[in-house]
């Protein structure tokens, strides 16, 4: 499938900054299962700074702004082709140990109910039997409603509430997965919606789980599959913050507001 990107993501400040240094992670990872035919990251007003790939395989690039700036518009477009591999990450060049997605992080921190959830695999026939199980789990406790958390809730606070969006079913998923001794990490990425009736997310984020044999397996319980030729992979992390496309910090007093606006389209063969 070709997908063409459009992502957007205004920030607004109430009183001008002295400056902006940015973080991006916002090119689609080099693997098997995607091909990069066009893209572009402009950011208004951005001086480019330093290139490079992390131990994860990610492509960082570092950005500046000099002030005094009331506004920084950071507009990605491009296209990529991608074909269905099951969820598997097949052909991801990376040095980072599995082992390292064992660590636990405030957002995927496991309470009384995350480990009573991760029974769901108990009895499985294999360790991928069990990461379905789990993500099966996560997608029956927490149901999908936009608006129903924020940025800072955790997998815990998510499964009380039982409701969030991606970026709590990956948590739970990751927080259970480690429990029980799998690594998991968070994947941000984009997702074409496919006019099949469903509510998605263009901006969207799901989980990776270590198979022996495999290797990372992605797991998108909000959607209830594996990703597959609709999405598009940008880069991973311990949680969503330390995933994060954009991460920054602003020199000054101004207050920030934030706009991102993202469209994901199928071309024409």
């Amino acid at each position: 499938m070709r997908l063409i990107v459009d992502h957007v993501t205004r920030y607004t400040y109430d009183v001008p900054v002295r400056g902006v240094v940015q973080s991006h992670r916002l090119t689609p990872s080099a693997f098997d299962g995607q091909t990069v035919l066009e893209w572009s990251v402009e950011v208004s007003d951005g001086i480019p700074g330093g290139v490079f790939r992390d131990g994860a395989g990610d492509r960082v690039q570092s950005w500046s702004v000099q002030g005094p700036v009331s506004e920084i518009l950071v507009r990605v477009r491009g296209t990529v082709e991608t074909v269905d591999l099951a969820g598997v990450l097949r052909g991801h060049r990376e040095v980072a140990k599995p082992e390292v997605y064992m660590q636990e992080t405030a957002p995927t921190r496991v309470d009384t109910a995350l480990i009573e959830l991760s029974k769901a695999a108990e009895g499985a026939a294999n360790q991928l039997d069990a990461a379905h199980k789990l993500s099966d789990a996560v997608a029956e406790a927490i149901a999908y409603r936009p608006g129903a958390t924020t940025a800072h809730t955790t997998a815990a606070e998510a499964l009380a509430l039982g409701e969030g969006v991606c970026q709590d079913h990956a948590h739970a998923l990751i927080a259970l997965a480690r429990h029980i001794g799998i690594p998991a990490r968070y994947v941000s990425g984009y997702l074409f919606a496919d006019g099949d009736g469903k509510q998605h997310e263009a901006a969207h984020a799901w989980a990776e789980l270590w198979m022996p044999g495999l290797g990372w397996v992605g797991f998108d319980p909000a959607n209830r599959c594996c990703p597959d030729e609709r999405y598009i992979r940008l880069g991973s992390g311990l949680d969503a913050l330390n995933a994060a496309p954009i991460r920054g910090t602003a020199r000054g007093q101004g207050q920030e507001s934030l706009d991102v606006t993202v469209a994901v389209v199928a071309a024409q063969q």
